[in-house]
C-alpha cells in the first residue's frame, strides 16, 4: 500500500485498518480502497483529510454523518434556509459505507467537533455492495455506539434509510424495510431518536417520483426539502433539550 503525506504516527493504525472489503464485515472500520485493493483512494483520502480540518475548526451544534445523500444537500439552498444558522456541519462523503464511517470516525476525523445533535443516515451503499439487510444493520448500529463514544453528550437522530427504487415492489424496497425494523430498536426515547422520513418522499402510490429523486436514491432539491420539512420538528425538539 502507498500512502502519501500521511503522518508517521497514523501509519501502523492506517495500514491495520485497511484491509480487503471482502475480508471486512460492516461493523468493522475499513478505508475506501483502489481498484486494486492495494491503497486507499487517493481522492477519499484527501476528502477525510479536508473534513478532519474542517471538524478542527469546531463550533457546529449539529453534525449530519453519512454518505453522498447528506453530501449532496451540502449549501444547497434548502441547507442555506434551515441548518446554515444553526450552525451546521456536513460529514457527509459519497459512496461510505458504514465501514468507512467507522474508520472516519476511529481517525478522529470529528475532532474539534461538540454537537448537540448528530445526524445520522447510512447503510443504503451496504445493500448496494451486497450486504443482508441483517448485516447493513449491524453495521448502521456499530456507527451509532461509535458516535456515541466519541460524543456521550450529545442526542443522535438515527434516521431510517431512505426507500429507493421507482415502484414499491422493487427488490430493494423490502431489504430497506429489513434494516429499518432493526434500527428502529435503537431508539431508547432520549439520548437515541429513530426517524423514518421515507413516507414524505414517497407519493400517495408508494412510488418515488423523478421529481423528488431523479435517479431513485439520491433527493433533488425538491426531496431535500421533504427531508427537511419531515426531520425539523424532532430536531429542534432534541436542539431544545437539556
Amino acid at each position: 500500500m502507498i500512502l502519501m503525506n500521511v503522518p508517521s504516527l497514523l501509519l501502523a493504525s492506517l495500514l491495520a485498518a485497511a484491509a480487503p472489503a471482502s475480508a471486512q464485515s460492516a461493523a468493522e472500520p475499513g478505508p475506501r480502497l483502489n481498484a486494486a485493493g492495494t491503497e486507499i483512494e487517493p481522492y477519499w483520502l484527501k476528502k477525510h483529510e479536508e473534513l478532519t480540518a474542517l471538524a478542527h475548526r469546531g463550533g457546529a451544534r449539529v453534525v449530519f454523518l453519512g454518505d453522498s445523500i447528506t453530501e449532496y444537500w451540502r449549501d444547497n439552498e434548502i441547507w442555506r434556509a434551515h441548518y446554515a444558522a444553526l450552525p451546521a456541519a456536513n460529514f457527509g462523503v459519497a459512496g461510505d459505507t458504514t465501514q468507512n464511517v467507522l474508520w472516519r470516525l476511529a481517525q478522529g476525523e470529528l475532532g474539534g467537533e461538540d454537537p448537540k445533535v448528530v445526524v445520522l443516515l447510512i447503510g443504503t451503499n451496504n445493500l448496494g455492495r451486497g450486504d443482508s439487510p441483517e448485516e447493513a444493520a449491524r453495521g448502521t448500529t456499530a456507527v451509532v455506539h461509535a458516535t456515541r463514544a466519541r460524543f456521550p453528550a450529545a442526542k443522535i437522530l438515527l434516521l431510517a434509510v431512505f426507500p429507493r427504487g421507482q415502484r414499491p415492489d422493487d427488490p430493494y424496497r423490502e431489504r430497506v424495510r429489513r434494516v429499518n425494523e432493526i434500527l428502529a430498536r435503537l431508539d431508547d426515547g432520549a439520548t437515541i431518536r429513530y426517524l423514518d422520513v421515507g413516507p414524505a418522499l414517497l407519493e400517495h402510490d408508494g412510488s418515488l417520483s423523478a421529481d423528488v429523486m431523479p435517479d431513485f436514491l439520491h433527493p433533488s432539491v425538491e426531496g431535500y426539502r421533504r427531508w427537511a420539512d419531515a426531520m425539523d420538528p424532532l430536531l429542534r425538539r432534541l436542539l431544545a433539550a437539556r
